[in-house]
């Protein structure tokens, strides 16, 4: 089991120097990735608040990459419709070569209506959306003069270098619980997000994005679970086909995900490793 850190980029986290020693801290516990989530303008009346800092998705990931050597980085997820996929398929491309080729792509859709609002995207466009952007980058980070004629992109003989390290692009780990997540998965993603998700919960999906592939190929699956997870937790997980936990604090204010990283690193990788 690979076991990831959630929250670095939020609460007490935003602090530079907290920042930086948790990232390092968590890497020399032996966490396999760091991965931060995408929120860019929260109503008033989410369920996360608002007000909590939280810094920017690309920008904290490449804060990090500076700041680590060896830990993986991960998007949980970047919600495509905020982005204009042509800068966003440049920002990641640098970001995967300056860390080493060590950047993870989470994706989705997005639901926070009037977050979408705010980007001029309505919840009916945001599938559509966010399949066409991805097939965009993917077209940029070829290396090669490309072009591409969409609903929302056009390019025309354009070339983006340098391609990320990874070829043919970093890996594209799709989030989402419905049909449409699973069929995108299955068409464009190297691995599946789940979020929130008990163990039944998340056996269920993997049934789900199983059919949506039709045996085509396993997707590694990386769930972050809505509870504390002990060694027991961590093994039914894996039992049934979960690759990645990723962990998270109930409270990302104080100095809970300090606690965290130490009690992850004691019970879980250390016992496993």
């Amino acid at each position: 089991m690979k076991y990831a850190l959630y929250g670095l980029h939020r609460g007490s986290s935003v602090d530079p120097d907290r920042l930086v020693a948790r990232a390092r801290r968590a890497e020399e516990a032996g966490f396999e990735g760091l991965w931060v989530g995408d929120h860019i303008a929260l109503p008033s009346s989410a369920p996360d608040p608002a007000t909590e800092p939280r810094l920017e998705a690309v920008v904290a990931l490449a804060h990090l990459a500076a700041a680590t050597r060896t830990v993986g980085l991960g998007a949980g997820v970047l919600v495509m419709p905020q982005r204009q996929p042509v800068l966003l398929a440049k920002q990641l491309a640098s970001l995967d070569v300056l860390s080493g080729g060590r950047l993870s792509v989470g994706v989705g859709i997005g639901y926070v209506e009037a977050e979408l609002g705010a980007f001029g995207v309505s919840l009916a466009d945001r599938g559509a959306m966010t399949d066409e952007f991805l097939d965009a980058m993917a077209a940029l980070w070829t290396g090669a003069p490309a072009s591409f004629d969409g609903r929302w992109v056009r390019f025309s003989d354009v070339t983006q270098a340098p391609a990320p390290t990874r070829r043919p692009g970093p890996p594209i780990v799709v989030g989402g619980h419905a049909p449409a997540s699973f069929r995108r998965a299955a068409r464009i993603g190297d691995g599946w997000f789940g979020w929130d998700l008990d163990v039944d919960e998340t056996e269920a999906a993997i049934a789900k994005l199983e059919e949506a592939t039709g045996g085509a190929g396993r997707l590694e699956i990386t769930v972050a679970p809505g509870r504390p997870i002990t060694p027991d937790i961590a093994a039914a997980y894996a039992a049934v086909g979960v690759d990645r936990l990723v962990v998270r604090p109930d409270d990302f204010t104080g100095s809970e995900i300090d606690e965290l990283i130490g009690r992850t690193g004691d019970d879980l990788i250390g016992a496993e490793g």
